[in-house]
């Protein structure tokens, strides 16, 4: 049986070591492959990459993952940058926004991972809070945190129940984007996920399941992607 094709954002780093080599480098923790492919898919990477190449990259794919990183650009949701806001990734941002655009437009399913999720927020008109604490553990370490499905939504049929979810994020979905819907929230209220009601397959989640084991989220993605 063919595998379906799910494509994943990467990082673009202008210095990264390995081996006896450190130079500029398109990279990706290998957890997002390792989930892919637990789920049944094969993965490949998506570097950054000119925007209007985005169209004709999601056409060969059965499937796209934006991956977590950086802050999204606040000019790119209409707002001033907070001080606590990270540096801009101009080519991430552009790539991956088009991107989003093309699996939106193509009908392709979607997964946004933390930051994925955030700019799928925004590519569909939504806003971002740039800070907030207590979703993350120290720098460098996942924190977990629990999440609650909203009944009814795509999400919930995936994960019924309220779970333990590997977490690092210091921003979050402000405004709703146009056309999603909050699926899944944390105890404080934040929206830890957002989909897209319907048959098209849309689904951001604010945490990082490339970090854990459940893998049910993936599955359920590369089950559309299979369709």
């Amino acid at each position: 049986m063919n595998r379906p094709l799910v494509g994943i954002s990467t990082y673009l780093v202008d210095s990264a070591r390995w081996g006896v080599w450190e130079l500029p480098a398109a990279l990706l923790p290998a957890g997002y492959a390792r989930m892919v492919r637990e789920a049944g898919g094969l993965a490949v990477l998506l570097p950054p990459d000119a925007p209007e190449l985005a169209a004709a990259t999601v056409a060969r794919l059965d499937a796209v993952v934006v991956a977590g990183g950086p802050d999204v650009d606040p000019a790119r949701y209409g707002a001033g940058r907070d001080p606590r806001t990270g540096p801009p990734a101009p080519e991430r941002d552009a790539w991956e926004s088009a991107l989003i655009g093309a699996a939106l437009e193509s009908g392709t399913p979607l997964l946004g991972v933390c930051r994925g999720m955030q700019l799928l927020n925004v590519v569909c008109g939504g806003t971002l809070t740039q800070h907030l604490d207590g979703h993350g553990g120290a720098p460098g370490v996942f924190g977990s945190h629990p999440v609650t499905p909203v009944p009814g939504t795509r999400y919930a049929s995936l994960v019924p129940e309220t779970c333990e979810v590997p977490a690092y994020h210091h921003q979050a979905v402000d405004r709703i984007g146009t056309g999603l819907v909050a699926s899944a929230h944390a105890a404080d209220g934040t929206v830890e996920a957002v989909e897209l009601p319907g048959d098209h397959w849309v689904l951001g989640v604010q945490w990082h399941p490339e970090m854990g084991e459940d893998f049910r989220v993936v599955r359920g993605l590369v089950e559309a992607a299979g369709a």
